[in-house]
Order: C-alpha cells, then sequence, then structure tokens
C-alpha cells in the first residue's frame, strides 16, 4: 500500500502553506483522497508537482498555464522522466524569452542607475514628450525583443 501524506507533511516537505495547499487542490493543480473524517491524504508524487509549481510560479507562470502544463501529465501514475522531461521541452522557449528579458532589464538598468546623474533631461531612457505612447502601454523599451 502506497504511503499517503497529511496536508501538514506535505506543507513541511513542500515548503508550501496548507492554505497554498488547498487552493492548488481547488484550481485541479493537485488532488487528494479523503478519509472516512474529511481529511485529505496527498499521494507521495504530489511533491514533485507541488515543486514544479512552486518554480513555475516563482519565475512568473500564471497558475492557470501551470494547470494546463500539468494537465498533460497523467492523472492516474507517477509522472515518469519522459513525462517531465516532454513536459520541460514545451516550456524552454517560454523560459528563454523570460531570460532575455531579465538580461535586458539588468542591463538598461544597470547603466541607467550607475551613471548617479539623476538628470531626466539627459537619460537615455528618458521618454520625452511620451514618444513611446505610440509603441504601446508600460515599459516598451524593456519589453522589446531583440
Amino acid at each position: 500500500m502506497q504511503e499517503l501524506l497529511t496536508i501538514g507533511e506535505l506543507s513541511a516537505r513542500s515548503g508550501v502553506a496548507p492554505s497554498a495547499l488547498r487552493y492548488y487542490e481547488k484550481l485541479g493543480l493537485i488532488w487528494a483522497t479523503r478519509t472516512g473524517g474529511n481529511q485529505r491524504r496527498y499521494e507521495r508524487a504530489t511533491l514533485r508537482r507541488v515543486a514544479f509549481i512552486r518554480i513555475a510560479a516563482q519565475v512568473g507562470v500564471p497558475l492557470e498555464e501551470i494547470g494546463a502544463a500539468l494537465a498533460d501529465l497523467p492523472a492516474g501514475r507517477t509522472p515518469t522522466r519522459a513525462d517531465w522531461a516532454r513536459l520541460s521541452r514545451a516550456w524552454r522557449g517560454r523560459l528563454d524569452e523570460q531570460i532575455a528579458l531579465m538580461q535586458r532589464l539588468r542591463d538598461q538598468l544597470d547603466g541607467c542607475i550607475g551613471c548617479g546623474c539623476l538628470s531626466l533631461k539627459t537619460c537615455g531612457l528618458y521618454n520625452r514628450n511620451d514618444e513611446l505612447a505610440a509603441q504601446g502601454s508600460g515599459p516598451v523599451r524593456l519589453l522589446r525583443r531583440g
């Protein structure tokens, strides 16, 4: 018989608060069986799912997208190495885009903050007369690819 974890045990092992685990369950990201006393019990393989959710959320992936990725994993069995490899290949492009964005942010902010001029009149990032509004909303220079 497979060892099942209580919500407290899953929380302690995963580093995720019980309230977040209940929320993940509500969203269908993880699932539990119930005891006769209606207490949650999780399969040990849930630790991998929670670790994946945690890492993906840390890099800014919305829970809806995490759920879509996890939906491709088998529900009736523990995911295999091949299952995880397939999932990670599908996310490689997204992660590469995020890495590129973070590098642009690092490179552009370093030059501006590092100069110490504090002059919006001469700063290369200054948006004189709101010229960037035509290119879209938000930090368009930082979000621009390439």
